[in-house]
């Protein structure tokens, strides 16, 4: 393991994958602490600004393109980008399971799922998992 592949990324890269690893660490404690406490609301709202920010550095990186400099990943940050205020306004009127639904499809879809597909060959995260090298370049 290295991090040389992702500190010699451009800083949106760097950034979108230290907020998405906080986001993963913050949103695996969240599940596990108690719920509906002053520390849970705390934690929830800097996970909703770094899941925020994962989903809006996605649009400065452009490494795999389907639709002009964009791919299907896009759209999941459309999707997350549109259901982080779905999911807050469910917690402040007390709809609390589908509070829960939105944020664990946020940290499933979002997170666990999208980072498996950065483990794939070819992509910087699976070069600093696995040490190995490979160019990283940008398709526009």
């Amino acid at each position: 393991m290295t991090l040389v592949p992702l500190f010699d990324a451009p800083l949106a890269v760097i950034l979108h994958a230290f907020a998405a690893m906080a986001a993963f660490v913050l949103g695996g404690a969240q599940l596990a602490l108690p719920k509906g406490t002053l520390p849970h609301r705390a934690m929830g709202w800097t996970w909703v600004t770094l899941m925020a920010l994962v989903a809006a550095t996605s649009f400065l990186i452009h490494t795999i393109c389907q639709f002009g400099p964009f791919s299907l990943i896009h759209g999941l940050s459309i999707l997350t980008l549109v259901s982080l205020p779905v999911a807050v306004g469910h917690a402040r009127n007390h709809r609390i399971g589908a509070h829960r639904r939105v944020m664990l499809m946020l940290f499933a879809g979002a997170l666990l799922i999208a980072g498996v597909f950065t483990l794939s060959p070819g992509r910087i995260m699976h070069d600093v998992v696995f040490g190995t090298v490979t160019h990283h370049g940008s398709c526009g």
